[in-house]
């Protein structure tokens, strides 16, 4: 079985039509024996479903996905598990112990527009999505594709997150908007197997946190809403039909409050890095 999953910053994509890279996923006997990034090599959900089946795929983990491309890829006999969030590694672990869930179509409804969805998404963590946050550094690195391993900690020393702990170095473009600007612009200039200690403030990370992405709809408004809980994590669409991301910190009889910062927004962040590897763009 063959297992694609939309890829950005070693975590799931959240925009199956924007598309750039997938991970895919060799599996045997229910056990990932393999795993490779692949290139979209087109735009719109029909050239990417026409990829998917082209590539062999049998099994689609993405975010968010549109009535149209589920179609083209039921067309395909892809099996789809739309709504999932986080590392890649861990949501394809998590569709193999059955406990990733499928959403479905979930970009039909607009942000403060018409309308509103709200789906659960099925796994992971962190969903560490920053492709439009930076302009690109500059060095020798910039347009290539690297392998680097990290860990990353907070200023007292906590842990928010680590390749080493899962045994794999991290692969991007460098300067492709692929990771949060100060974490490019370091690995930028270095020399392969050089290790690197870097001090993040919040704009060269994710962002400072917004008041103004802190807000309330009411729930007649959201379908689906009367089954969630605080603390919980869900997606919305803007008014271009694109999931994202939203924490629930309220909620009474009449409303509900979602926070849309990033979980790490206003957060000082240090980290460790090696460059590995160093291939051609």
């Amino acid at each position: 079985m063959r297992i694609a999953v939309t890829y950005e910053n070693g975590n799931v994509f959240q925009h199956f039509g924007h598309t750039e890279t997938f991970k895919v996923y060799e599996v045997e006997d229910g056990k990932v024996v393999s795993s490779e990034l692949i290139g979209s090599n087109g735009s719109g959900h029909g050239a990417l479903a026409s990829l998917l089946n082209d590539k062999g795929i049998d099994v689609l983990i993405c975010g968010g996905i549109g009535g149209g491309a589920q179609n083209a890829l039921a067309e395909r006999g892809i099996e789809l598990c739309a709504g999932a969030s986080g590392n890649t590694d861990e949501a394809v672990e998590a569709y193999l112990r059955g406990e990733l869930i499928n959403t479905g179509a979930n970009c039909d409804h607009h942000h403060h527009e018409d309308g509103h969805s709200c789906g659960d998404h099925g796994c992971g963590d962190h969903d560490h999505d920053c492709g439009d946050c930076h302009g690109g550094p500059e060095g020798k690195n910039v347009g290539k594709r690297v392998r680097a391993h990290y860990r990353g900690t907070f200023n007292d020393g906590t842990q928010f997150d680590s390749s080493y702990d899962r045994g794999e170095p991290l692969e991007f473009v460098c300067g492709a908007g692929q990771m949060i600007p100060g974490f490019d612009k370091a690995v930028a200039d270095m020399d392969i197997g050089q290790t690197m200690d870097v001090h993040l403030m919040p704009a060269e990370a994710y962002g400072e946190h917004d008041p103004n992405a802190v807000f309330a709809v009411e729930i007649a408004k959201l379908p689906g809403a009367e089954s969630v809980s605080v603390g919980q994590q869900v997606y919305l669409q803007n008014q271009y039909g694109q999931p994202f991301p939203v924490k629930i910190v309220a909620k009474d009889d009449t409303t509900i409050t979602f926070d849309a910062n990033h979980e790490m927004a206003g957060k000082e962040l240090n980290f460790r890095i090696e460059l590995v590897e160093v291939l051609e763009a």
